[in-house]
């Protein structure tokens, strides 16, 4: 019985032998075939590969073909050009033999001159492109040798070139505007001095003209003496030549002078209509009864301090405790919903907008102000807020804050305001998109098993990202 046991024991193994090498067959065949496809893919992509590579090379070649047959074009039709125009100008000079340096510089600076300008100006601008060029590829290239950000430094170097051309032409106005205005200055000088001068010249014409028509008269009343009294020539004579030298003696400024001297004793000064404030007599010394009352006097030292306190609380530099049944409170007198400003998952390009909403937690009345945000931020976060003067404890105010990302890079940084009782800030985050991969076990487990038994164990992997991915 033992010996019949174990033939049938023997056979229940060759038949799981015989099993497995048929399985073990089978997967030979299925590698095989499974190499075989592979190797026949590879194969075809490699052709393909080289048909697009070759296709490449084609139309490389065919745009080449087609440069050059421009290029010699171009070539072509300058040489004629300047046949042309070195036909025109032969042509011109025995025409104009009288005039041969002007026509020759006249079709100079008519046709050639034009285009040398046209070639250097096409040169120059060529030659700075190259330059550009190279320094951009140059900064890229330092840029990534240090690990930095490429993308971001070239814009800020582009913002920075841009700022300075501004501020080079802003330089240039500001003397052109300093030009005009000494210019304008100057003229005006100029002009005032005309004025002074003409006016100084009519002054002395008017008083030359008074005192030539004293002399005339006063010759004519010698002349009236002479023929009614007849006497002697000589005494005439000497009396008109002593007139004259006292006339040639005053000097000219007081000949001016004397015409302002009665013209300012023909004015007259107007005296009021009716007396005023100032004509009337005040007594310094004598104090009304309101001044002396007690009672006012105490009302306005009480109206004084509380005026003064209100001043004080209203003052913007200075910081007041929160003081509650003689106790000081400390901590955050606002609080923001939500706390803290977070834009997820932004692209590039988009706007994105957020509402926060401000409450005054503290015991009295309160203030509020925007003071900035964080440096780092101002090119990619603006904010509108519009202050809404005194709060009451619990009252809130609403904060409307834009975001336009330039860069997909996470930024961090805050909002910072001012409060009656010190300072506060929000905290601001802006997180771009990336994947995050989670496995639901951290350990898998089989248990127990027996030999030959397939025992599966399944596994979720989990994007919760928003930035797609791919995995081995």
């Amino acid at each position: 019985l033992e010996m019949w046991q174990i033939e049938t024991e023997q056979g229940k193994y060759e038949t799981l032998h015989e099993q497995l090498k048929k399985d073990e067959e089978e997967l030979e065949m299925q590698y095989q075939e499974q190499a075989e496809v592979r190797i026949w893919k590879e194969k075809i992509a490699a052709l393909q590969a080289e048909e697009n590579q070759r296709s490449r090379e084609k139309k490389e070649a065919a745009a080449q073909k087609e440069y050059e047959e421009r290029h010699k074009k171009m070539f072509e039709d300058a040489k004629r050009n300047h046949e042309k125009a070195v036909c025109f100008l032969r042509k011109s000079m025995a025409r104009l033999l009288f005039t041969p340096f002007l026509s020759v510089y006249i079709l100079w600076c008519t046709i050639l001159h034009p285009l040398e300008k046209l070639q250097t100006l096409q040169v120059w601008n060529k030659a700075m492109a190259f330059e550009a060029k190279q320094q951009e590829m140059k900064m890229r290239e330092a840029i990534l040798a240090e690990g930095g950000n490429v993308a971001k430094e070239i814009f800020l170097h582009k913002r920075l070139l841009e700022h300075e051309k501004e501020k080079q032409a802003f330089r240039e106005q500001q003397k052109s505007r300093k030009i005009e205005i000494v210019s304008q200055i100057l003229q005006e000088k100029a002009s005032i001095h005309k004025q002074r001068k003409s006016h100084s010249r009519t002054k002395a014409i008017k008083g030359g003209g008074k005192l030539e028509d004293s002399l005339l008269w006063r010759m004519k009343t010698w002349q009236y003496i002479e023929k009614t009294c007849k006497h002697s020539a000589g005494a005439i004579s000497q009396r008109t030549a002593s007139v004259r030298e006292i006339a040639e003696k005053i000097p000219h400024e007081v000949l001016c002078e004397s015409g302002e001297d009665k013209e300012e004793r023909d004015k007259t000064l107007v005296e009021p209509e009716f007396p005023g404030l100032w004509s009337q007599e005040c007594d310094l010394h004598k104090i009304s009864r309101e001044e002396t009352d007690p009672k006012q006097l105490a009302t306005r030292v009480e109206k004084k301090e509380i005026f003064e306190k209100k001043m004080e609380e209203f003052k913007p530099g200075i910081l007041h405790k929160q003081i509650l049944s003689g106790c000081e409170r400390k901590g955050r007198t606002f609080y923001s919903k939500p706390s803290c400003i977070h834009f997820k998952d932004f692209d590039v390009g988009q706007v994105y907008k957020k509402k926060i909403v401000l409450i005054n937690a503290s015991y009295g009345v309160n203030f509020c102000r925007l003071v900035g945000i964080s440096e780092w931020l101002k090119d990619f976060i603006s904010i509108h807020f519009d202050p809404p003067g005194k709060m009451s404890a619990g009252m809130s105010c609403e904060i409307v804050v834009t975001f336009k990302p330039m860069i997909n890079e996470t930024l961090e940084g805050e909002v910072m305001f001012m409060a009656q009782t010190g300072s506060f800030s929000v905290p601001l985050k802006c997180t771009a998109k990336r994947c995050i991969l989670a496995l639901d076990k951290e350990l898998i487990d089989f248990g127990s098993h027996v030999v030959g038994e397939t025992i599966s164990r399944t596994i979720n992997l989990t994007n919760s990202g928003a930035l797609g991915t791919r995995f081995k």
